[in-house]
């Protein structure tokens, strides 16, 4: 924190100390690309995150920083003008939150100078964008004295990505990312924003995050089209079932009415869907249980559905997962984010990670020609001022 202070004041010629704000990453253990589909989620929000220090000014600029973009530097706008700008690139996310905040009624009639520092290994899948939506809601709150209902708040995150940057994703990770809370997972309802803390007592395991070094970016992944033909594939069962979501299907039923679903492909998508809501209920009730490995199994049938139902696991994250299944010491491992490259996470016993390392970047080097990065995870608190 001293760094970034020193830093803030070099950068923007200010000699105040300015309050500083976390807000973390996310990884999802179970429950992925469930959430658009009105089924559930079982996020953790993570100690790796988004920094940002600074202070109000006494006009209407705002003047953005990234020590992760130096060479971008400062990056400044006016409280008037708002919009998306391409050539304002990553200041694109702390703009859209201040827009989102503002037209939801808060009143900012101020700009600030902020310098933003992030440690989530950028493209990695781990919600980056969304980390820095939530430090810049958490910055607004504090700095222009708002009182901003932390669900409203997670709200308006999701509000930047589907209004102002065009990506059609769902709320989970912005509310992992704004509603977590130390040594927890969250089961979420993403149709009804019901949810429940799941404490992760993992004694002698550990969860390790695997980044595949492919960089992906959301909006230009073929996430938007995954949502279409699964909304496709619900309006052909609404012709005979009275029904909003997935979430609300079981895979008998599925099973039963599948046939409406004209496209096979569009099929597939659905039976994922389906499936993988009903694993995150069993994978709940198993943690609560205490029966880690089984949570483990359901794990590993997540990575498959998502592979040959979804498809939208490709060669690396395949390469990184079924070499992790191979070793010694590991409970479950599958994909994490929206896939095409990102990260994947695995249960491993303490004992057996050193080597668990060693072995699956092996095996992925020589798949893919380049070395996997690990990282251990811890499971945080949502978005805060740092000295909370």
């Amino acid at each position: 924190m001293e760094k970034l202070n020193q830093a803030f004041q070099k950068i923007f010629n200010r000699s105040e100390q300015p309050p500083a704000f976390f807000a973390p990453g996310r990884i999802n253990l179970i429950g992925e690309h469930t959430d658009y589909n009105g089924g559930h989620v079982f996020p953790a929000a993570i100690s790796f995150g988004t920094y940002a220090v600074g202070t109000k000014r006494d006009d209407t600029l705002f003047r953005f920083y990234s020590m992760n973009f130096p060479e971008a530097g400062i990056i400044e706008c006016d409280l008037s003008d708002l919009s998306y700008n391409e050539r304002h690139d990553w200041a694109n996310y702390p703009k859209g939150m201040i827009q989102s905040v503002m037209n939801a009624g808060y009143p900012i009639s101020y700009g600030a100078d902020i310098l933003f520092y992030g440690d989530i290994p950028n493209g990695a899948g781990l919600s980056s964008s969304a980390s820095i939506e939530m430090v810049t809601g958490v910055f607004l709150e504090k700095i222009f004295d708002l009182q901003i209902n932390r669900m409203k708040m997670v709200k308006l995150g999701q509000q930047v990505e589907n209004k102002y940057l065009g990506v059609n994703s769902g709320i989970m990770d912005q509310f992992a990312i704004g509603m977590s809370k130390k040594d927890n997972a969250i089961l979420l309802n993403c149709q009804t924003l019901a949810y429940d803390y799941a404490p992760i007592n993992l004694k002698n395991h550990s969860i390790i995050i695997i980044n595949t070094n492919k960089q992906r970016t959301l909006a230009g992944s073929k996430y938007n089209e995954r949502r279409q033909e699964c909304e496709q594939a619900l309006a052909d069962l609404q012709t005979e079932l009275p029904i909003d979501s997935f979430g609300e299907l079981s895979e008998n039923m599925l099973g039963e009415y599948q046939n409406l679903i004209e496209n096979p492909t569009h099929r597939k998508r659905a039976r994922h869907a389906v499936t993988e809501n009903m694993r995150t209920l069993d994978a709940m009730r198993e943690l609560r249980q205490g029966n880690l490995y089984r949570f483990g199994e359901l794990m590993n049938a997540s990575h498959r559905s998502l592979r040959d139902d979804y498809e939208v696991t490709g060669r690396e994250l395949d390469a990184i997962v079924e070499a992790a299944w191979r070793q010694d010491g590991v409970v479950g491992a599958r994909m994490t984010g929206a896939g095409f490259g990102g990260c994947a996470i695995a249960i491993v016993e303490n004992d057996k990670i050193d080597r668990f390392k060693n072995n699956v970047n092996e095996a992925y080097q020589q798949a893919i020609g380049y070395k996997a990065t690990f990282y251990t995870a811890t499971i945080s608190d949502g978005a805060k001022m740092t000295e909370e």
